[in-house]
C-alpha cells in the first residue's frame, strides 16, 4: 500500500524577534549581512562602521576613518575586506581583521559595494564607478554615466550590474557581452536587487510600490503594494529562496508578500519610527531591520535561552 507524500509546508517567515543591538553610533543608516551570514554590519551616524556577531549580538570591531555619517558597506565575499562610504564624499576599504584602511577614495559622494577584486560606487551624480582593487591606482577603470539623475541602488551578481536612479529607470549592464539594457519604472527607484535564482529583477519607487520584473524581457510579473514608501531611502529585498518580496516601510513595519500570490504574508512591526533598512540572510530564514540608532535580529522560531536549555 503506498502512502501519500506528507503535504510541503508553507516556507517560513522571520516573524520572531530574536534580540535588539543597541549600536551606539548615533541613528543606523544601514545594516547588512556579510556573505554567509555569520556577522553584521551596522553604518552610523556618528561616522562609524561596527562588525557584529549576528548569533550573539556582541561588538566585535568598530571601523572609524570617515569624517562624517557612513552610509552603507559592503563586504567581500571572502570576508577579508569591508567597503564602506560616507557622506563626506569618501570610499573606504578596510581590512577586516586589522581594521585598517586598505584604500580611500575622495571625491565622490553616494554608496558604495565591494565585490571581490572589484570596488563599485555609486553616486549622486548619476555616475557608477569601478576601481580595481589589486592596483594601486586612484583613477577608477570604467566609468558608467548613462543616468540622468542620481544612482539610488546598485547590485552585482557574476558579469551583472544592476543599478536603480532617480530618472525612474533601471539599467543592467551586461559586462561581460558589453551590453545595456534599460527599464522605464515611471517612478524614483529607491532600491534594486536581483532574484536569487537570476532570472528577475526587484525594485521599489516612491510611489510606495515594488515590482518584479523579468530580467530578460522586462515584463512585468508582480506589484507589491500597501506600505509607505514617499520620501525615504528605504531598503527591499527577496527571501533566500525567492518565496517572498519583503520591503522597509515608513509606518515603522516590514511588509512580507507572497511572491506568485502578491498577497501580503506578514506585516512585521518594528517599532513606531521609519524602517530605514533589512537584510535578509543567505540561507537561514533571518532577518535584520534598523530603526532609529538600533538594529533587530528576527527569526522563524524563537531562540531558546541559556537557562531553558539547561533544564
Amino acid at each position: 500500500m503506498a502512502f501519500p507524500l506528507p503535504k510541503p509546508q508553507a516556507p517560513q517567515l522571520p516573524q520572531h524577534l530574536l534580540r535588539t543591538i543597541d549600536c551606539q553610533q548615533g541613528a543606523v543608516r544601514a545594516v547588512r549581512f556579510n556573505a554567509d551570514g555569520n556577522y553584521l554590519l551596522s553604518c552610523g551616524s556618528d561616522k562609524s562602521l561596527k562588525l557584529w556577531s549576528a548569533s550573539r549580538g556582541t561588538p566585535l570591531k568598530t571601523y572609524s576613518g570617515h569624517g562624517y555619517e557612513v552610509l552603507d558597506a559592503d563586504g567581500s565575499y571572502d570576508n577579508s575586506q569591508i567597503c564602506s562610504c560616507s557622506s563626506d564624499k569618501t570610499v573606504i576599504l578596510w581590512d577586516v581583521a586589522t581594521g585598517q584602511v586598505s584604500r580611500k577614495l575622495r571625491g565622490h559622494a553616494g554608496v558604495s559595494c565591494a565585490v571581490d577584486d572589484f570596488l563599485l560606487h555609486r553616486s549622486i551624480d548619476g555616475t557608477v564607478r569601478c576601481w580595481d582593487t589589486r592596483s594601486r591606482r586612484f583613477e577608477p577603470i570604467q566609468v558608467l554615466d548613462e543616468a540622468r539623475d542620481s544612482i539610488s541602488s546598485v547590485k552585482v551578481a557574476q558579469h551583472e550590474l544592476l543599478t536603480g536612479s532617480v530618472d525612474g529607470r533601471l539599467r543592467r549592464y551586461d559586462l561581460r557581452m558589453g551590453q545595456l539594457y534599460v527599464d522605464f519604472i515611471n517612478s524614483p527607484i529607491t532600491c534594486v536587487c536581483f532574484s536569487q535564482d537570476g532570472q528577475c529583477t526587484l525594485t521599489s519607487t516612491l510611489d510606495s510600490t515594488v515590482r518584479l520584473l523579468d530580467k530578460s524581457t522586462g515584463e512585468m510579473l508582480g506589484e507589491y503594494t500597501g506600505h509607505k514608501m514617499k520620501g525615504y531611502k528605504l531598503d527591499c529585498c527577496l527571501s533566500g529562496k525567492d518565496t517572498h518580496v519583503l520591503s522597509c516601510s515608513e509606518d515603522g513595519h516590514v511588509y512580507c508578500w507572497d511572491l506568485v500570490e502578491g498577497s501580503l504574508s506578514l506585516k512585521l512591526p518594528v517599532g513606531k519610527a521609519v524602517v530605514q533598512s533589512l537584510s535578509f540572510h543567505p540561507t537561514e530564514t533571518r532577518l535584520l531591520t534598523a530603526m532609529e540608532g538600533r538594529v533587530q535580529v528576527w527569526g522563524a522560531e524563537p531562540e531558546e535561552t541559556e537557562e531553558a536549555m539547561a533544564t
